[in-house]
């Protein structure tokens, strides 16, 4: 009787257990062409880090809403992947926004960026809240196409008849302390004391702690970005981009040349140099893709839209 364990299988078929070589994954069509354009501007991004040898984020603004809160998450997957202390690049885009958002957002690119050099750019505008963000840099790179704004802080009333406005806080100010000098000059001046009876102590006060904090908040991102190498004057340029005799609404052009002026770090580049047209053509499609009041957070590993 032939023992059980010394029996051998007949062998196989060659072949029988062999396995095709695995496909390797790839995008499929559909997946490609939708998204393509995300991976056009990816390359784009790529083609500005390759230039200029530094990390390359993005946040572009069109929203009705600006800077605010909710953008922390943004910022934060933007800065998930830099390295401490690495050169970095911030491309800016925005009509303004919550000074506190802005403030805390500045902060958290700061805080990657250490001791590294640090820029902003800026393509299009950064204006209100986004001027004070750039203040946290150490160069501003601007072309013709830039432009810088006011920091004049608004402040939004609503009238009695549910009426919208902004209003500039210093303006407000600026007509008290008129009215004020008339009626110290002249206290039987009846228009001086018609027009300021319709001016509310707490609302004064209120628009005199705005001012302050705006002052107060453009003089500490000076020291702390371009100002914290070589000093400068830290206290003019504030007192400059709040001066309403000479930005008289708060959406007037401030370009490289009055930015430079103002005694703000600012390379102004031709816009015809490669630098400029690689970032002028990543910021186009940027923005050809996000339309009006959206959000994009990009960089070459990140793109967040919202």
């Amino acid at each position: 009787m032939t023992n059980r364990g010394d029996t051998q299988a007949s062998p196989e078929p060659e072949g029988k257990h062999e396995h095709p070589t695995a496909p390797s994954f790839t995008k499929t069509p559909t997946f490609a062409a939708h998204n393509a354009d995300r991976y056009q501007r990816r390359q784009l991004v790529t083609d500005v880090q390759d230039l200029t040898g530094r990390k390359l984020i993005c946040y572009i603004d069109t929203s009705d809403e600006g800077i605010n809160r909710d953008d922390t998450m943004g910022f934060a997957d933007l800065l998930h992947n830099a390295v401490s202390s690495q050169p970095l690049d911030l491309l800016l885009h925005t009509g303004g926004g919550d000074i506190d958002a802005a403030e805390k957002l500045i902060k958290m690119v700061r805080a990657v960026a250490g001791n590294a050099p640090f820029r902003i750019i800026v393509p299009d505008m950064a204006k209100s809240a986004g001027t004070l963000m750039v203040l946290a840099a150490d160069l501003i790179l601007m072309s013709d196409t830039s432009e810088l704004g006011p920091i004049d802080p608004q402040i939004l009333h609503v009238g009695g008849n549910g009426e919208r406005r902004w209003l500039s806080a210093l303006t407000y100010i600026k007509i008290y302390n008129e009215l004020k000098e008339a009626l110290d000059a002249n206290g039987n001046d009846v228009t001086a004391q018609i027009m300021m009876s319709k001016l509310d102590p707490a609302t004064l006060r209120h628009y005199l702690f705005v001012a302050d904090r705006a002052r107060n908040l453009a003089e500490n991102l000076l020291k702390q970005g371009m100002f914290r190498i070589v000093p400068g004057n830290y206290t003019k340029i504030p007192a400059d981009l709040m001066d309403t005799d000479q930005w008289q609404t708060h959406g007037q052009v401030i370009d490289a040349q009055d930015a430079q002026r103002i005694g703000l770090n600012v390379e102004i580049l031709d816009r015809r140099c490669k630098l400029w047209d690689a970032i002028w053509t990543l910021y186009t499609h940027q923005r050809m893709a996000l339309g009006d009041n959206s959000k994009l957070f990009e960089s070459e590993y990140v793109c967040l839209p919202m």
